[in-house]
């Protein structure tokens, strides 16, 4: 098997194990707005809006150095081991830190002291689990990672159903907890799948022989701490517009947080596809013809991208009957062509990071990172109050693709790889180009939607025939 043949195999099963997982998940925003009223769909998102702070915050990077210095040192062990000893010690001191002040730090993020206690609880509880999953990846472990994270999954939507479902609610389940509000359900099913997940990675809390190296560690922090900030900087250009909008008007950000989550069909094609290519990028980095095969991956990554921009965009109307019926959400639709073509060029940006990640110059990501969130923020605070929530999807759009210019730029400097920049900008272009007259200037047409996503369809395979014929030949 090919090394870019066992690349596409890893990623079909993380995809699997991250797409399938979230596309389930993903499917009770059916039920979320069909039983909430938007208001607290709004507080559901800014409470997830605090998980992904924290989580960043928590594992400060840990994850991303471990893949580098995991393939880098022999001693493996030694890696695997300080890494675990480090997360677990930090992550059971900031647990003290956060409970001993939890009234002042609810009313400091205004949300109710349970709400707070369980979101403290699951975000350390998802931090201790960061490395044996890491490890999963990092050794080649896909199947297991995905039953793990079916596992996860499967929990959450099935006490979601049982707590909120009107046809399948339990009532005795429902009376174990003295709750007045219908959300709150939805962070205890949570806690519980996190509290599952643990018990299910405790093995691997065992499968190294404990062993501090402080070198290690001055290693590990040295590379992670960048990925940190880079981390917090993503999460404001992820969510800053959501957090902005619930301070302003939670109805309005309830519609825009629930149409924000059909354009999730990008974020879970380019998580699948972070999933297995950063452990490949750097299990792969010393081989032969690896930018080459970097600069392959690249392009497939933008074809089917920019095909599932076309496809989401021009069956929208089909699509927002299988998650939203409640009229009251579709108000912020128009935001999704915007939001899908955001995502998909921070999926070309992890494509283009690779060059900061594997000369350790990971400050760069850092600095592109924050240049994004001011991107982000400036946006949203000048034009939202004059042209409304469409600002702040338009905000996410020149943040993300600011950053995948300049790690362009910069990579050509640092660690040039032959992308193909022509071809790749001319589906990226093409693509934006008829979706955006697809969903805007034809009213969501069906027809001539379809008529565009044929052209493009007909333009790939004419351009990529011959490579197209040479790797169905290899499989």
């Amino acid at each position: 098997m090919s090394v870019l043949q066992r690349f596409f195999k890893d990623t079909i099963i993380y995809g699997l194990a991250i797409v399938l997982p979230r596309l389930i998940n993903f499917l009770l925003t059916r039920l979320y707005t069909d039983v909430l009223p938007n208001e607290s769909f709004s507080t559901n998102t800014v409470f997830y809006v605090y998980a992904a702070f924290f989580n960043v915050l928590f594992t400060y990077g840990m994850e991303t150095a471990f893949f580098r210095f995991f393939s880098k040192y022999e001693d493996k062990n030694k890696v695997l081991s300080t890494a675990l000893i480090t997360v677990s010690t930090s992550t059971f001191l900031i647990g003290i830190i956060l409970f001993l002040y939890d009234s002042q730090l609810a009313n400091l993020m205004s949300i109710d002291l349970l709400s707070y206690k369980i979101l403290i609880s699951i975000t350390l509880l998802e931090t201790l689990i960061v490395i044996p999953f890491a490890y999963l990846r990092v050794t080649g472990r896909p199947i297991r990672f995905a039953i793990i994270k079916l596992t996860n999954v499967f929990i959450i939507v099935g006490l979601n159903i049982l707590f909120l479902s009107k046809n399948y609610q339990s009532e005795t389940l429902r009376n174990l907890f003295v709750i007045d509000n219908d959300v709150v359900y939805i962070f205890i099913a949570n806690l519980i799948a996190s509290i599952c997940i643990l018990l299910l990675m405790l093995p691997y809390f065992f499968k190294t022989t404990l062993q501090f190296d402080a070198k290690v560690l001055k290693e590990l922090l040295g590379y992670g701490w960048p990925i940190m900030i880079a981390g917090i900087a993503f999460v404001i250009n992820e969510n800053f517009d959501k957090w902005f909008l619930d301070d302003q008007d939670k109805y309005i950000n309830g519609a825009y947080s629930a149409c924000y989550k059909i354009a999730v069909f990008m974020t879970l094609f380019v998580t699948a596809f972070k999933m297995g290519a950063e452990p490949f990028f750097f299990n792969h980095a010393k081989s032969e013809n690896a930018k080459e095969n970097y600069a392959v991956i690249l392009k497939y990554f933008t074809i089917v991208g920019t095909i599932g921009l076309l496809i989401i965009t021009v069956y929208i109307d089909l699509i927002k009957e299988l998650i939203i019926k409640n009229e009251t959400y579709l108000l912020a639709l128009d935001i999704v062509p915007i939001i899908l073509l955001a995502n998909l060029c921070l999926g070309i940006y992890h494509n283009l990071s690779i060059w900061y990640k594997l000369t350790d110059k990971t400050r760069y990501g850092m600095y592109i990172s924050i240049l994004g969130a001011l991107i982000t923020i400036s946006v949203i605070l000048i034009f939202t109050p004059i042209y409304g929530f469409i600002a702040c999807a338009y905000a996410t759009l020149c943040a993300y693709g600011s950053m995948m210019t300049i790690s362009y730029l910069l990579g050509k400097k640092h660690y040039p790889v032959p992308y193909q920049i022509k071809r790749i900008g001319l589906y990226l272009g093409l693509a934006s180009l008829l979706s955006f007259l697809a969903f805007y200037q034809f009213d969501k047409n069906v027809y001539i939607g379809t008529l565009f996503l044929i052209v493009f369809l007909s333009l790939v395979i004419f351009l990529e025939r011959t490579e197209l014929k040479q790797l169905l030949k290899q499989t």
